[in-house]
């Protein structure tokens, strides 16, 4: 079953530390709030999570990223949290239970080995 990760502020913060040393935290918050700040842009922390993990400690990509979800939120999240069922190319209902669970462990396992990480 898939899972929505849990985080907060204060873990959007930690991850800035860890992954983008180099810029002043208050910059990367900058370019993180403008996801965020319109009444339809959901889950914001979550967001800026899936964002920080696809940029990879790049700023120019994180602008990049913060741009595509604020077209489709849901983009850098299927990227971020679900990569082996997005990258799937069999439809998850043809599939055997027991290897959508191990796919959705999978995406788990590598999320939290991310979040963690530092």
């Amino acid at each position: 079953m898939q899972t929505v990760p849990r985080v907060t502020r204060d873990d959007v913060v930690r991850v800035i530390r860890r992954d983008y040393a180099a810029a002043p935290v208050a910059v990367v918050l900058a370019i993180l709030d403008r996801y965020g700040a319109e009444p339809w842009e959901r889950e914001r922390d979550r967001v800026h999570m899936a964002v920080l993990k696809l940029a990879g400690g790049s700023v120019p990509e994180l602008r990049r990223q913060v741009e595509a979800a604020k077209v489709d939120y849901r983009d850098p999240l299927a990227q971020a949290e679900y990569p082996n069922r997005l990258t799937c190319m069999t439809p998850t209902r043809l599939l055997p239970p027991a290897e959508v669970e191990a796919m959705d462990e999978r995406d788990r396992a590598q999320y939290h080995r991310w979040l963690a990480k530092g």
